[in-house]
C-alpha cells in the first residue's frame, strides 16, 4: 500500500489524502457500537466508536486481513461537536484498536442512524494482499 501525499501539501493529521493498493478488496458494512450479539454496553461516543472499530477488525479477520489493510474509512456521526470534543480520547481508542495506520478517511454528520442508540457508524474498504 502506498500513501499518496502530493508534493507541497500539508501533511494531514490522523488520515491520508489518498492510498493506492493491490490485492483482494474487502468492503465492511457500517459498523456501530454494539457487540456481536447486537447489544450496546455504553452510550458514550468514544466507547461506541471503540466497539465499532473492534467490529470492523473482526470482519476484516474473516477475510484474512487486519487494520493495516484498511485503505478507506468513513465515519458517520450524529453530532459533529461531540466527535470533535472527543479528540484525544477518540485518538487513543483508534490507536488501541487500529494502531498507527491512517487510511484515506472522511467524517460526516448525519441526521440519524438506523439504530436509535447508535452515536457513530464506521464503514471501511480494505485491500488484503494476494
Amino acid at each position: 500500500m502506498d500513501i499518496l501525499q502530493p508534493p507541497g501539501w500539508a501533511r494531514p493529521k490522523g488520515y491520508a489524502n489518498g492510498v493506492a493498493a493491490r490485492g483482494r478488496q474487502v468492503y465492511v458494512s457500517g459498523m456501530i457500537g454494539w457487540d456481536a450479539e447486537c447489544r450496546f454496553h455504553t452510550d458514550d461516543f468514544v466507547g461506541q466508536a471503540r466497539q465499532a472499530l473492534e467490529n470492523v477488525v473482526a470482519v476484516l479477520r474473516e477475510a484474512g486481513g487486519g487494520p493495516e489493510h484498511i485503505v478507506r474509512m468513513t465515519w458517520y456521526v450524529l453530532d459533529r461537536k461531540e466527535y470533535l470534543a472527543a479528540g484525544a480520547a477518540l485518538g487513543a481508542a483508534y490507536r488501541d484498536v487500529i494502531g498507527r495506520h491512517y487510511p484515506a478517511m472522511s467524517a460526516v454528520q448525519v441526521a440519524a442512524l438506523m439504530e436509535e442508540r447508535a452515536r457513530v457508524e464506521i464503514e471501511v474498504t480494505a485491500v488484503v494482499p494476494d
